[in-house]
């Protein structure tokens, strides 16, 4: 016996495919080829900037009267995404704020986790293990439906993460990725001196991971 299906019943979101789109993907450093007066010219057919954390304030609210796509952003450990006015400091204006939630821009459903697993005492940009398991278990949750990026600032365990303490791989990042198959991951916080390893393919959820530092494009 079959059943009408319930119009009420929300079927799980996933882009037809990740192709056709061009994004832009920043983390960690001000680049000059994007930080100047000309910029965008150069650089066409971008539908969405993803920044990856440890950007200034004035950096992303640059590129949000530059570009006339979507900039989504998390923080880093560094928390210097703030922008200075007078003796406040305020969050950047015209970029969108992922971190803890699941956004929708250019066609795509986008789940963010800022900050780095803790390293010293002190620092509001760092989670402790407990932290990162039960704020990426809520985040998992609202994304139930379907993710097609994983935007964070700490890579998750593998070939990404640093060789040091502070830049470790996030366990609770690599079991939201397990648990909902995203297409794709971009992170920063794995700088030059750890060697540019620019993407890799993780072999238990699939997803095309990809380190963000500086400044890239990447075509899908």
């Amino acid at each position: 016996m079959t059943h009408a299906p319930d119009p009420h019943q929300r079927a799980p979101h996933r882009a037809p495919e990740l192709t056709g789109r061009r994004l832009m993907l920043l983390a960690d450093f001000v680049h000059p080829f994007v930080y100047r007066e000309g910029f965008p010219q150069g650089v066409e057919g971008v539908d969405l900037v993803l920044a990856a954390g440890d950007l200034p304030g004035y950096y992303l609210e640059f590129l949000a009267t530059k570009m006339t796509v979507p900039v989504v952003y998390v923080h880093g450990n560094h928390e210097n995404e703030f922008v200075t006015e007078g003796d406040r400091r305020v969050l950047p204006r015209g970029v969108i704020a992922a971190h803890g939630r699941v956004v929708e821009e250019a066609g795509l459903r986008i789940a963010g986790w800022g900050g780095a697993p803790r390293y010293r005492d002190k620092g509001h940009g760092q989670y402790t293990d407990t932290q990162g398991r039960f704020g990426l278990a809520r985040l998992a949750w609202q994304a139930r439906r379907g993710v097609d990026v994983l935007l964070t600032h700490a890579p998750p365990t593998g070939p990404h993460a640093g060789t040091d303490y502070a830049h470790r791989g996030c366990e609770s990042i690599t079991r939201f990725m397990n648990r909902c198959h995203p297409r794709l991951v971009v992170h920063g916080h794995i700088h030059e001196y750890e060697g540019r390893k620019e993407e890799y393919r993780d072999p238990v959820s699939g997803a095309r991971v990809v380190n963000a530092y500086g400044y890239r494009l990447l075509d899908l």
